[in-house]
């Protein structure tokens, strides 16, 4: 990787110049990072680690792919933005390939996670409202507990992280949360005016949750059997992270809609989409919803690059096969520091022995070893290197985990 000029200032002053300039909504790990490619980053010291992150699945395709860089570079000599004022050369191709991608017929452009799963809830209810004839202002959405579906005051409204609520009232009404994984008491939660169930395929933020083997096809059948739509939120499981194009691939489900963010902009410009069926997109009429920067031509030039990597399947492979090679290690480590895990794909939560010390102890140790990771609650961290990495970096990270917890 290029080394550009150094900065003049360290890691420890970079970090204590953010103290009191900047809201204090992250707590970070103290690594400055300053440059990256592929698996690697770099801090401002020269110090290299390897990520095993990857931007929560947003670097899916590593830091800075270069056919990712170049479809950048390329649209960045030409047109950045019109607005949805205007219609620009570059979203049609997009929208037409990503709906091919997820097989699915027409496409809504957003910026962000959030703001897909805002746009989801909002056509949720257009629908329940114009087709199924739910009254006004009654339509409801059954979500799951322990959900992540972003930061809005709305999506905090059905979270039952209270860090996430605590402070955030008053709430938006119209959700309705039951356990996740429990198909019995979806079904008694969802009625006449239920719009939605709207859920991850694989709960992320609670430790990479993975429902029993059904659960998804139960979800699908019960929602066509009620009459109401299934939106499956992909932000993070999605665009090959665990294996297939999308995580409900993995029980061949097809839901109404489905949210993408994250690995969408390929780590370079924040990209999401809600695509769906034509009946349900089909309920939105001009004026009724929009995004200035939503479908841009520099988001929808790096979007197209990135379904053209999917389009091959050879990032779905990959992470499958090195899947298994990610699963192997980690059932190594069961009763050597770890408790259990949960593992699909290029993706894992692995549950460490609390006497070892919480998540964030365990991930600052895994950081002055050259390993970047993140905690999530309790002493759970989360694994989700980049799809380039390779089977001897993922080892070699799986070896100096062991070293963490045996040391």
């Amino acid at each position: 990787m290029t080394a550009p000029a150094r900065t003049a200032r360290g890691s420890e002053e970079l970090i204590r110049a953010e103290e009191p300039v900047l809201a204090h909504n992250y707590h970070p790990l103290p690594v400055v990072v300053a440059r990256a490619e592929g698996a690697w980053v770099e801090d401002v010291e020269g110090r290299r680690y390897l990520d095993m992150l990857a931007g929560y699945s947003a670097l899916n395709f590593g830091h800075r792919h270069p056919a990712l860089v170049e479809a950048a570079h390329r649209q960045l000599d030409r047109l950045t933005l019109t607005s949805r004022a205007f219609h620009n050369d570059r979203l049609a191709g997009f929208a037409e390939r990503l709906a091919a991608l997820t097989g699915t017929d027409m496409v809504l452009p957003m910026n962000t996670g959030a703001e897909a799963v805002e746009s989801g809830i909002k056509v949720a209810r257009k629908w329940a409202y114009d087709v199924k004839g739910v009254p006004a202002d009654r339509a409801t959405i059954v979500v799951a507990a322990d959900n992540f579906h972003g930061r809005t005051t709305t999506i905090v409204s059905f979270s039952t992280d209270e860090t996430a609520r605590s402070g955030f009232g008053p709430f938006t009404p119209g959700f309705r949360i039951v356990p996740y994984n429990d198909l019995a008491a979806l079904e008694a939660a969802v009625d006449e005016t239920t719009a939605a169930v709207l859920i991850e395929p694989i709960q992320g933020e609670a430790g990479v949750l993975i429902p029993d083997d059904g659960y998804l096809a139960g979800v699908r059948e019960l929602t066509r059997r009620k009459g109401c739509l299934f939106v499956a939120d992909e932000i993070q499981s999605g665009l090959g992270r665990t294996g297939h194009t999308l995580a409900v691939d993995h029980e061949s489900v097809v839901p109404d809609v489905v949210l993408l963010g994250k690995a969408l902009g390929g780590g370079i410009v924040p990209v999401s989409a809600v695509v769906g069926s034509r009946e349900v997109l089909g309920v939105l009429h001009p004026g009724e919803h929009g995004s200035t920067f939503g479908g841009n031509p520099l988001a929808a030039a790096v979007g197209t690059a990135v379904v053209e990597l999917l389009e091959t399947g050879a990032f779905q492979r990959r992470a499958a096969e090195l899947g298994a090679v990610l699963r192997e290690g980690l059932a190594a480590l069961v009763g050597r520091g770890v408790v259990g895990f949960r593992a699909r794909g290029l993706w894992a939560g692995v549950d460490v022995d609390p006497a070892l010390g919480g998540g964030r102890e365990i991930s600052e140790r895994l950081m002055r070893e050259g390993i970047l990771v993140k905690d999530t609650h309790g002493s759970t961290i989360r694994l989700a290197p980049p799809l380039t990495v390779t089977a001897e970096e993922l080892t070699g990270a799986l070896g100096t985990l062991e070293k963490v917890l045996t040391s």
